[in-house]
């Protein structure tokens, strides 16, 4: 197999805390190195270090003093879809409040769609957030809510991308209005039937307006029961029953983490679930931004992601997220380059991602930057002028 030495890198981000120069460090877990080299054989990085250190390979590319990171890995997103919300983006603009009935707009554009249709604007979108260094990405169902409607999504998601979600638990189809109950028995019934060899997560919406706490407990039991790991949209809107839910029942994650009590910042702080964290969502809905700094002096993982979707983030930019998350959320250049590689990765039990190290895959961004710190420095520029993923350069 041919080795291909990567070299002339400013800066490394590895994620690998055993090549940090200063294990006491504060940017210790970044596992930063200085004038670096990586080895790629295939898709999988086999060697990381000092320049100065690098094996022997076959072929050599040098990246002309530029940082480089691990591909981005957003965990969170909503891209099966059909439709536009813009006239509802301008409304909120004006000062129209964010709610959760904004789906069903999504919802009956996404129905009257073809398959076709749907694949195209996924694929559109898993090139665009290529392009800005995310090199992998979660997206789930939930804009079909019926069962023929719901398998059809994660069957066209499980074509274009490994990490697929379930959420028939969006909100209550329209079907069903005045009927939760009934929703539920099929969500935990025939949906899940027709979804389960699809996906790999079930999520649900344990939010007012969508799903209590006792439904939310038993969609994701029910999916747990046919195999398929938890994650869980909690405590967007308003404090309730989300965060300690997913805590309980061993969630990957719990996502949005906006509304916490200090029982929620514990049980996050003391467990496994990582706190995924949104602002596009927060920026694009004139919300309250969640605390990263209190997640993270109680000793929560904190992760990263776009939570793109037509209504209530439209980005696919983790660049973006991490500039606001340092600029709005309390956290350092550094958390946030964290979050948003090995953050993800853990939120989405992955250890073959986020990090550049050996047995990794060869996944990575390269900064037109001598520093990853130019992420949130430079807002809003396009410093992403490689990306590399599965040892192949592919932007």
């Amino acid at each position: 197999m041919t080795a291909t030495l990567i070299h002339g890198i400013r800066s490394l981000v590895t994620n690998e805390p055993a090549l940090a120069r200063d294990p006491s460090a504060p940017d210790a877990p970044l596992g930063l190195v200085a004038d670096a080299a990586l080895v790629i054989e295939g898709e999988h990085v086999v060697w990381a270090g000092p320049a100065a250190d690098a094996p022997a390979a076959d072929t050599a590319y040098d990246v002309g003093g530029r940082a480089v990171l691990p591909g981005f890995v957003d965990s969170h997103s909503h891209l099966v879809y059909a439709g536009d919300r813009t006239q509802e983006f301008n409304a909120r603009m004006s000062g129209r409040p964010y709610t959760a009935g904004g789906i069903r707009t999504t919802v009956a554009a996404t129905r009257a769609a073809s398959d076709d249709e749907l694949a195209a604007t996924l694929a559109r979108h898993l090139a665009e957030a290529l392009r800005q260094g995310t090199t992998t990405l979660e997206t789930k169902s939930g804009y079909g809510l019926t069962v023929d409607q719901e398998a059809r999504a994660v069957r066209i998601a499980a074509g274009l991308t490994d990490e697929v979600t379930y959420l028939g638990a969006h909100i209550v189809a329209p079907e069903h209005d005045g009927d939760p109950a009934a929703y539920v028995a099929e969500v935990t019934g025939p949906m899940l039937d027709a979804c389960a060899p699809y996906a790999r997560w079930i999520d649900v919406f344990c939010e007012q307006g969508a799903f209590d706490g006792d439904q939310a407990r038993a969609i994701l039991t029910a999916g747990q029961a046919r195999g398929l790991l938890p994650r869980v949209h909690a405590n967007q809107l308003s404090y309730g029953p989300g965060v300690r839910l997913a805590v309980e029942l061993g969630a990957a994650s719990a996502d949005h983490c906006t509304h916490l009590t200090d029982a929620d910042v514990d049980a996050l702080g003391q467990g496994d679930t990582v706190a995924t964290l949104l602002p596009g969502c927060e920026f694009s809905t004139r919300a309250v931004y969640p605390d990263a700094r209190r997640l993270l002096d109680a000793g929560a993982t904190v992760a990263l992601s776009t939570d793109c979707n037509p209504g209530s983030s439209f980005t696919s930019s983790v660049p973006f997220c991490v500039a606001i998350a340092v600029r709005e959320m309390g956290m350092t250049p550094d958390e946030a380059v964290w979050a948003a590689t090995a953050g993800g990765a853990r939120a989405l039990r992955r250890t073959d991602v986020g990090r550049l190290g050996p047995g990794a895959y060869a996944d990575l961004a390269v900064l037109d930057a001598p520093s990853h710190v130019h992420l949130a420095y430079r807002p809003g520029v396009p410093l992403v002028t490689e990306v590399w993923r599965r040892g192949v350069r592919a932007v």
